[in-house]
């Protein structure tokens, strides 16, 4: 491990993050509010700390800035702990303006922002400045894409020396691939096609009738499938069916491969539906919301038709692409339409989205596989593939998949029975286990849309913390770091 390295990346990494907290604070200096001076404060203070690590970590002038042999266990280390150094950098205004009554509340809010989990210990997010509430969303936005995609863009000599166990490392779903055969172009892109689906979706909120500020820190959350509103009852606040249709829109553009939305651009119309993830995905959510509106009005729940519809269909999108928004108490709903939802939220979106959750393409390669052995039992004889838009998949794909799903349930269960411990009710342990994990945000229970995180003591908030890290990163990144070979020469 050469840790030279992987503290000089760290260090500038640290300092994008810092850098981009003057953004808020200049609107807070413009809104005239107690907070500008907070934000400044860590912006400059954060960034001189890296600045100064960066210093004494940089590469000699023998090998070239960011080409130090950055190989597999650097990358893994660098980007795990690339998010633990923003979450500490974005969890300093919460601490110092008195946001969070301690550090570890501090850390459990940044942390949930950077990884866009959405779960909050904000009992009155209302009575916080404007400020403040714009870094929230902007950790969303920043952690939507990846922060490493972030740095491969914007310090390219990263990308020459190790770039691509970086980009694998932070997005390491089961078929990664590259757009372009430059990295830094492929980082590039993949933050434009961001950026301007982040401002098609401000102005279709303006339209709708909300302000510059509300359609800015709810189009972080919804592009980058976050879910944290400045609003207490979250887009519920808006009372306008408008401006859900467009949230669900969004989010559900969130959840889809930014590959295809790329080939869509290029002029390959046909690009979404020639894909086999994101068929299953919109069967997935035509579905499940059609059963969950379904199973509302049939209990005789009082609701017209038309807000049926657009209730179920709002939160099974933002519930399946792990964004988390709410318009109304799930937990009023009946026991089907929850588990349902509570059942996507362990699917999440596409692989190459901003989503979280187990990936469609992963269930759709277990689902493959688990067919497949099947008909191996009635004909032994038989060769049989996975096939992924008609490409057939080594079996280390599959194998992949498979130890991940075992991997998924071990946390999963591992976190439960934390919390559990915690003398947290089954329903709720497991739930706000699943939510953290997943980066979704609510859950049920006791973590239900109407509640949030700040009853949990210290101790699970920073297991929960543990496991949206892990779960962003989706488990393999995280755990190697866990592993004695990791560190050996």
């Amino acid at each position: 491990m050469n840790f030279r390295v992987v503290l000089f990346v760290l260090s500038l990494i640290g300092s994008i993050v810092s850098g981009s907290m003057f953004l808020p604070a200049a609107w807070a200096w413009f809104d005239g509010t107690p907070d500008a001076a907070v934000l400044l404060r860590c912006a400059v203070f954060s960034l001189a700390a890296c600045v100064a690590l960066a210093l004494v970590t940089r590469p000699s002038r023998k090998s070239a800035p960011g080409r130090s042999d950055i190989g597999v266990r650097e990358a893994f280390a660098i980007v795990s702990f690339s998010w633990v150094v923003a979450s500490v950098i974005g969890a300093l205004p919460y601490v110092l303006h008195g946001t969070t009554a301690n550090f570890t509340d501090a850390f459990f809010e940044a942390m949930s922002g950077f990884t866009t989990t959405g779960a909050s210990i904000l009992v009155n997010i209302e009575g916080n400045p404007r400020g403040i509430l714009l870094w929230r969303a902007l950790t969303h936005w920043l952690g939507g894409m990846g922060i490493i995609v972030l740095s491969l863009t914007i310090l390219p000599f990263i990308g020459g020396g190790g770039g691509m166990q970086l980009f694998k490392a932070e997005s390491p779903g089961p078929l990664p691939e590259k757009l372009t055969p430059r990295l830094q172009q492929t980082a590039a892109i993949l933050w434009e096609i961001y950026i301007f689906l982040t401002a098609l979706e401000v102005g279709a909120l303006m339209l709708c009738g909300t302000s510059f500020y509300e359609g800015v820190t709810h189009a972080f959350a919804t592009v980058a499938t976050g879910g944290f509103s400045i609003y207490n009852d979250s887009i519920a606040h808006f009372r306008s069916p408008a401006v859900e249709w467009v949230v669900t829109a969004f989010t559900f553009l969130a959840g889809v491969n930014f590959s295809l939305h790329y080939l869509f651009l290029r002029g390959c119309f046909g690009a979404y539906f020639k894909d086999d993830e994101f068929r299953w995905y919109v069967r997935i959510i035509l579905i499940v919301a059609a059963a969950v509106a379904c199973s509302a009005l049939k209990s005789g729940m009082d609701m017209p038709f038309g807000q049926a519809l657009r209730h179920a269909a709002f939160q099974t999108t933002t519930l399946m692409t792990t964004t988390g928004f709410m318009v109304t108490d799930t937990l009023q709903w009946p026991y089907f339409a929850q588990m349902a939802l509570l059942a996507i939220m362990l699917v999440g979106g596409c692989a190459g989205s901003t989503s979280g959750g187990i990936k469609v393409v992963r269930f759709m390669i277990a689902a493959r596989h688990a067919k497949n052995d099947m008909i191996r039992s009635l004909q032994p004889h038989r060769v049989l593939c996975v096939r992924v838009n008609g490409k057939p998949q080594e079996s280390r794909v599959v194998s992949t998949v498979l130890s991940f799903f075992v991997c998924y349930i071990v946390i999963l269960i591992a976190v439960s029975l934390f919390l559990a411990a915690l003398g947290i009710d089954l329903l709720s342990s497991f739930s706000g286990a699943l939510a953290c994990v997943s980066n979704v945000g609510p859950g049920l229970g006791a973590f239900g849309p109407a509640s949030n995180y700040a009853s949990v003591p210290a101790a699970g908030k920073w297991v929960l913390a543990f496991a949206m890290l892990v779960g962003r990163l989706e488990l393999t990144t995280v755990l190697l770091l866990f592993v004695p070979d990791t560190w050996r020469r």
